[in-house]
């Protein structure tokens, strides 16, 4: 993405400071100083109910959905901490689609079951305004084993629409790619419920570019579900992005937001205080301490750009994202209304070509630490 050439014969940019250039003009000056017109801390931009940062739609397939969608896992807990009571999480949800957010994302595993319910109760007064995305794939009995059998996909997805409180999912995804199964069946499992009008759009989360190939060929596939962020692009090398655009195929990035590391507000020391049970990163090695401190240089980054765009880290990092391609809709998600305001906010920050370049140049200067999951998790991923 990076062309050297564009770089020629001009300025050096405040953001391409060194680390220790960025850490002494934090300590020494305000913002304000460090960058012509910036604002001594970024305010997050914001959407609101009045119109301000109209949220736009995108193309996942055939599928239109709003540029942000919502990803709802963490408001039943069990994956990145404790979630939270129904209540609230109906008034997280709503808020979200108040603010423009038509696209909304769950699973049967993430409770289990318990998310899929929260989702269809909050969103049943605005059901034919809304696309649905759940997921199958999983084990409910406490492996983390896979089960793609088209005996299981068939009963699954009634008990996902009882759940939900609908007659449809628009968009439904294989969780993992489960080898013990043929993708062709799997994709034909879910032509057939699209025939019968229970499924509208079928997709994939995390499988490798051959598998998308395959399964596309039997029945068509509106978007692939993979991590992606400014700390994890793994799709930008492997295939998957290329078959996605090859093939009009949309992309729903997980983790835009690199599960919670992006937006600069977790301690280094963030690992000790997880909770195994309840939170999937007290494993992962990317929030050890020493990972986070060796990845601190990410964050300066983007709050160094932030104050300039008058953006959040979290804000520049989604916006980034969407400026990728068309047809990538994040789905960050959270338990928390000001940082959901703020994630929305993203809509309103506009990044240029030459922005663009710049973050990529930074990013081009400094090392990336640490892996995406543990073992058990990346055996799951990518596979064909």
């Amino acid at each position: 993405m990076r062309n050297d050439n564009d770089d020629a014969g001009r300025e050096r940019s405040p953001i391409l400071m060194s680390r220790r250039e960025v850490l002494a003009a934090a300590a020494g000056l305000a913002a304000a100083q460090l960058f012509a017109g910036a604002t001594a801390a970024a305010q997050p931009a914001e959407t609101n109910r009045k119109g301000k940062g109209k949220m736009r739609t995108r193309k996942l397939g055939k599928l239109e959905v709003s540029e942000l969608g919502f990803g709802n896992m963490t408001l039943s807990g069990g994956h990145y901490g404790p979630g939270v009571d129904k209540a609230h999480g109906i008034r997280v949800i709503r808020d979200a689609h108040e603010r423009g957010v038509t696209f909304f994302d769950t699973a049967e595993v993430y409770g289990p079951y318990v998310n899929e319910e929260l989702v269809g109760e909050a969103l049943a007064p605005v059901r034919d305004k809304v696309v649905i995305a759940t997921k199958f794939g999983f084990k409910i009995d406490g492996t983390n084993g896979l089960d793609s059998r088209p005996e299981r996909i068939r009963k699954v997805v009634e008990e996902s629409l009882k759940r939900l409180k609908t007659d449809r999912i628009d968009l439904y995804y294989q969780h993992r790619v489960d080898l013990t199964v043929p993708i062709e069946d799997v994709a034909g499992t879910v032509k057939d419920l699209i025939k019968a009008g229970k499924v509208l759009h079928f997709g994939l989360s995390e499988p490798s570019a051959k598998t998308i190939r395959r399964a596309h060929a039997v029945q068509p596939v509106a978007a692939i579900q993979t991590e992606y962020s400014l700390i994890e692009r793994s799709v930008e090398d492997n295939g998957v992005l290329q078959t996605c655009e090859e093939l009009g195929i949309g992309f729903v990035p997980w983790g835009p937001l690199g599960q919670g590391f992006l937006p600069g507000k977790l301690n280094v020391d963030v690992q000790s205080s997880m909770d195994p049970k309840n939170d999937l990163r007290a494993t992962f090695p990317r929030f050890s301490p020493m990972v986070m401190k060796n990845n601190q240089p990410i964050i300066e980054i983007l709050t160094t750009f932030g104050a300039r765009k008058g953006a959040t880290p979290a804000q520049i990092a989604l916006a980034w994202l969407m400026a990728q391609k068309p047809w990538i809709v994040p789905i960050p998600g959270t338990t928390n209304m000001d940082h959901l305001r703020e994630n929305m906010g993203a809509v309103n920050v506009q990044l240029t070509a030459a922005d663009l370049r710049e973050i990529e140049t930074a990013f081009s200067r400094i090392e990336i630490y640490g892996g995406r999951m543990d073992a058990r998790q990346m055996a799951q991923i990518g596979q064909d």
